[in-house]
């Protein structure tokens, strides 16, 4: 399964995409598995990581453009079964929350142009799925992601992190979330 993570922004727009293979030989406790809780997501290798950047300068149509077409030709070229994208439930600054929410919405319909389940997640669903603990601060996610994928150093930015965290969230997620569809006997995931 590939997933892309993606961390809506009109500035900065991270994005992660991460293989698994679905069987984890791993044990309960072990990296592979959900924090120890369950069946694990198997072996997971990062297929691709970056920021996409917009200029500061540019009118926001431009930018959202220039964001619209780079999501698209990535989501072409990697063609992820699904799209993890974090859900804004909460934000104090009303212009940072309208950009993030536009962003979020291009990101939302490339994806589901492109064929792909798309799923959302909060900061927090994604902080207790990948650190176990739904108020992690930035610098454990960060190291959580790192040791979970075998990276050998910190995911840079705090975008890539976050992003990379987002598809993690959704491969401990999916397998529940499938139960569920199938015992309701419905299509719709979340």
């Amino acid at each position: 399964m590939f997933v892309l993570g993606v961390d809506p922004g009109v500035s900065r727009c991270g994005y992660g995409c991460i293989s698994s293979d679905g069987i984890s030989s791993d044990g309960p406790g072990s990296i592979g598995s959900l924090n120890g809780r369950g069946r694990g997501r198997g072996e997971l290798s990062v297929v691709a990581m970056g920021v996409v950047t917009t200029p500061a300068p540019d009118e926001l149509p431009s930018r959202l453009a220039a964001l619209d077409a780079e999501l698209r030709r990535l989501l072409a070229e990697l063609r992820p079964d699904a799209v993890a994208v974090e859900r804004l439930f909460f934000q104090a600054n009303a212009r940072t929350a309208m950009s993030v929410g536009q962003a979020s919405g291009l990101v939302l319909a490339a994806a589901s142009a492109a064929g792909a389940q798309v799923v959302q997640y909060t900061p927090n669903e994604v902080k207790q799925a990948v650190a176990g603990y739904g108020a992690a601060p930035k610098e454990q996610m960060q190291r959580m992601v790192q040791a979970q994928l075998r990276l050998p150093a910190k995911p840079e930015p705090a975008d890539v992190a976050d992003a990379l965290a987002l598809a993690l969230c959704h491969l401990a997620m999916a397998p529940l979330q499938a139960r569920i569809r199938a015992a309701s006997g419905s299509g719709v995931a979340r």
